[in-house]
């Protein structure tokens, strides 16, 4: 089905007040008022509407503005409940939206007799879900993989879909499920709704609204701001080996419920998450190396306040939806302004206010600047709290501790706390003191600031030694041409990376087996570096090389150009 090429866009002009003036089934709106919602958001005014006659939909809006409910009430509102067969299939690009969204589907659902919702996605037993789907769903949430799947098995059937829901639409093309959005269009039946809600339009969502949809209506909802104004945004610049430190100092003085914090491998996730909770802190990591079941439980302690702080990655926090996070951590700068978008929107949910912060290196300061457009919000600079700004805090929560325990049952220890004064003569104060002492342990009650690292600047980057391999040049001035027998090659690793000369050198030697007397001068900038390697590479070696991975990025070796331009110096 084509679409015309400017679909018809919609605002509403008096947006319905109540969820009572929208089409929705009785028992759906019970289901709404038992969760206290009363007044629809500006997507949901505008969706519940079409999506309930059927209209295809191109929508545009940011995460947090409800639109899951947008389109699951009409859904629910207009289902046959007589056919156990799916009628309405939603692909999300992760399993956590995938769940989120089946959740959302039968709280709303709840009222409705015999109502069925299945969640299909990879990670998860397919018994479990062969079970789901021969029992009867109203409703399919899958994940692209896990539905093409079980249309393959002949274990999911699509002609009798009549709704099409495309949630998150440009991160799923992001992901690379363009071919399998596609499959799964072509597989139900020609005669259907197809909504699409994307955060942006890229010509590859726009392709798919023309190819797959019926004279669409297009919703573009643009804030004043691309992030909620409830969420106050910060950036402390801080080197790479400085943001745990600089994370626990922010954890101690910020007034902070459930924490995210973003990083942007696998293993930073564990490596955070383990360093928080050596320093005390409830913390856990959620990644795609989990298995299913204990991401399920690490999001469900988060919500039961067993655990304060999730460490995860973009893909594994997809469709996180706790309303008690208070903060965000960008503890490893996003890949582009949508993912910050993305992470920021996990706070200031529901009409709460949230606390975003970002740590950056000096050579991203122009990356800050490119998220201030995108958002279009301005973004505070702050610094790493100090020892004095931690001791207020420390003070204030050993005094409130005070406060909480003296309001309990001390008789016991008063009548011991009397005999022993009136046998020592002690002060009471005194006593006070040491037992405070003994609560507080080893560790000291006061921080003591640190003496500042030096900040290193371009002209202080030192070298190891006059000559020698794989010795540090400074990345300022004109840098010779290689030694004869040597080739210059460039790496897409730097400072802002927090990379070494020896992990350089142990990367290099641990995937080529090139032996570490034979490396060349490494010169590491704030965004790549340089090193000197033997003429006559074999290619295998650069494949392999390529594809080398450093400080969570590829190093993408490649040959500098830098090398041809000494070369013609020299002669």
């Amino acid at each position: 089905m084509a679409s015309q090429d400017d679909p018809e866009t919609q605002r509403p002009a008096t947006p319905p007040a109540r969820f009572d003036d929208l089409p929705l089934h009785p028992q759906v709106r019970e289901a709404i008022r038992s969760e206290g919602y009363e007044t629809p958001t500006e997507v949901q005014s505008l969706l519940i509407p079409l999506v309930h006659d059927q209209r295809d939909v191109l929508a545009q809006s940011q995460t947090g503005t409800g639109k899951t409910a947008a389109f699951a009430l009409p859904i629910l509102s207009r289902l046959d409940l007589s056919r156990a067969s799916p009628q309405a299939l939603v692909l999300a690009p992760t399993r956590e939206l995938a769940i989120q969204v089946a959740k959302s589907f039968a709280t709303y659902g709840r009222s409705l007799s015999r109502f069925r919702v299945a969640a299909i996605y990879g990670g998860q037993d397919y018994d479990v879900q062969f079970r789901q789907l021969k029992r009867g769903a109203h409703v399919i949430v899958g994940t692209p993989g896990r539905t093409i799947d079980h249309i393959k098995r002949k274990t999911l059937s699509l002609q009798g879909v009549t709704t099409v829901v495309l949630d998150e639409a440009d991160e799923m093309l992001n992901m690379g499920f363009l071919e399998e959005v596609e499959f799964v269009l072509d597989a139900v039946p020609v005669q259907r709704q197809i909504a699409l809600f994307s955060a942006t339009l890229p010509k590859p969502i726009r392709s798919i609204a023309k190819r797959y949809q019926n004279d669409p209506v297009r919703i573009v909802l643009r804030n004043k701001t691309a992030t909620a104004e409830s969420i106050r945004q910060r950036a402390l610049f801080v080197p790479p080996h400085g943001k745990i430190e600089a994370l626990t100092r922010l954890l101690e003085v910020e007034d902070t419920d459930g924490v995210i914090v973003f990083t942007r491998t696998r293993d930073a996730t564990v490596t955070v998450a383990d360093e928080l909770s050596r320093r005390g802190r409830k913390a856990a990591a959620l990644n795609g190396d989990m298995p299913q079941r204990a991401r399920e439980r690490t999001i469900e302690k988060l919500k039961t306040h067993a655990l304060d702080i999730l460490v995860a990655t973009d893909v594994a926090a997809r469709g996180l939806d706790v309303s008690r996070i208070s903060h965000v951590f960008n503890f490893d700068a996003p890949h582009d302004t949508q993912a910050y978008i993305h992470r920021v929107g996990r706070t200031g949910r529901a009409g709460r206010n949230g606390e975003a912060i970002i740590f950056l290196t000096n050579a991203q300061r122009e990356k800050l600047r490119t998220i201030e457009r995108a958002t279009r919000q301005p973004i505070e600079i702050v610094q790493v709290p100090t020892a004095s700004e931690i001791n207020i805090k420390r003070v204030e929560h050993f005094k409130q501790r005070i406060t909480d325990t003296a309001g309990k049952d001390l008789s016991t220890f008063e009548e011991l706390i009397g005999e022993y004064t009136e046998e020592t003569g002690m002060p009471m104060v005194t006593i006070a003191a040491a037992l405070a002492q003994l609560a507080q342990g080893d560790l000291p009650l006061l921080e003591r600031d640190r003496p500042r690292n030096k900040v290193r600047t371009r002209d202080s980057r030192h070298t190891r030694g006059p000559s020698g391999p794989g010795r540090v040049l400074p990345s300022r001035g004109v840098r010779a041409a290689p030694a004869r027998g040597m080739e210059r090659f460039r790496i897409e690793v730097g400072l802002q990376d927090g990379v070494e000369p020896g992990n350089i050198l142990g990367a290099l030697a641990k995937k080529a087996g090139i032996d570490g007397s034979v490396i060349g001068p490494i010169k590491i900038h704030d965004e790549h570096s340089t090193i000197d390697l033997p003429e006559g590479m074999p290619k295998a070696t650069f494949r392999a090389l390529r594809r080398t991975w450093l400080a969570g990025k590829r190093i993408n070796l490649s040959r500098s150009k830098s090398k041809r331009a000494g070369r013609r110096r020299a002669r």
